[in-house]
């Protein structure tokens, strides 16, 4: 455990490189550490001198000690992106929700540095703004709308319900009434030439009003793309403890997805490989496991509370940040 110096309830964390990281949450919190967690400071509230402080941080994506953007998720223009370039002492309004029924739910940066915010549906449709080169925000990406059914949604609960991979260039999955990973597709086609959809897949995981896939981590493993493989987790947040229909894995691309044989022992909210441990970790509001067979059985950890991670970092409510201790994880199945 480390003392982040706050009682917000986090639920952003991007780790740069294991010593460099920053995490955000409730109240306009933003944290940085630049020693590994041994100290978090507290950075400059966005927009502290107008609204700031009533913003929830649900996301955060960070280059360096300096350049990070944080992502505030709440109805209409409570989503928004802040930028600094200063270390934090100072914040730039990068993009404000332009739907007032709207809600943003997660943030991601591509290989190209390239932004993406995904947000719960607006009139059936789920909403995906990309930034272009020079900083200008669009609406959608290959002109096809996604279409949601009704009552679907995705969570922000750990800013990782929208990634980078699959079959195509990224993809997002979902709960509600419907659970599902959507991805975008690619291809040839001999009337249409080169073209871009949308596939919708069901996800054997739990359904329902607080219910879902919640997080979505992709690795390639041996560095073959025969070898991808994607993990979801989720649950019911409402049920904690009930480890029914938490995590899947596909190996695949997410064409086909299995549960898991032996899932996590409760709701989860965050996953993540970590390529030096060869294993997944998942996280959620009563504990955490470890998967050492790419997501066919976990093990459990410990019974915390936690909400994000970005490891070696975990973060969950009441300010609580702890940092994994791989000499602690067991190193085989039971």
């Amino acid at each position: 455990m480390q003392e982040s110096g706050t009682t917000a309830g986090l639920r952003g964390i991007d780790s740069v490189d294991g010593r460099v990281a920053w995490a955000s949450g409730t109240g306009g919190t933003v944290l940085k550490t630049l020693d590994g967690g041994a100290h978090w400071t507290q950075c400059a509230i966005p927009d502290g001198a107008t609204d700031g402080a009533t913003l929830d941080f649900r996301g955060v994506q960070a280059w360096d000690a300096v350049t990070a953007i944080v992502m505030a998720s709440g109805p209409g223009e409570k989503s928004r992106l802040y930028k600094t370039t200063d270390g934090c002492k100072t914040w730039k309004l990068e993009f404000k929700n332009p739907d007032k029924d709207g809600f943003w739910d997660g943030l991601m940066s591509d290989m190209d540095d390239m932004l993406f915010v995904l947000g719960d549906p607006v009139r059936g449709n789920f909403v995906l703004f990309s930034q272009v080169p020079g900083g200008k925000w669009l609406r959608g990406w290959n002109g096809h709308e996604i279409v949601a059914a009704p009552k679907e949604a995705a969570f922000a609960a750990s800013n990782s319900v929208l990634i980078e991979g699959g079959k195509g260039s990224f993809c997002f999955v979902t709960g509600g009434s419907k659970t599902e990973i959507i991805q975008e597709i690619h291809g040839i086609d001999d009337k249409k030439g080169l073209y871009s959809d949308w596939s919708h897949t069901t996800l054997p995981l739990a359904v329902g009003e607080s219910a879902g896939a919640f997080s979505i981590a992709s690795v390639q493993l041996s560095g073959d793309s025969s070898h991808d493989v994607i993990v979801v987790v989720g649950g019911d947040y409402k049920r904690p403890v009930d480890s029914t229909g938490t995590a899947a894995f596909s190996s695949d691309w997410g064409s086909t997805w299995i549960a898991s044989a032996t899932p996590p022992h409760g709701f989860r909210s965050a996953v993540q490989w970590d390529e030096a441990l060869k294993a997944w970790i998942t996280v959620g509001t009563n504990g955490s496991d470890i998967s050492r067979d790419d997501g066919k059985t976990w093990q459990p950890l410990d019974n915390g509370n936690w909400n994000a991670l970005s490891l070696p970092f975990v973060v969950g409510p009441d300010g609580r940040i702890a940092r994994l201790n791989p000499a602690a994880l067991p190193h085989s199945m039971p």
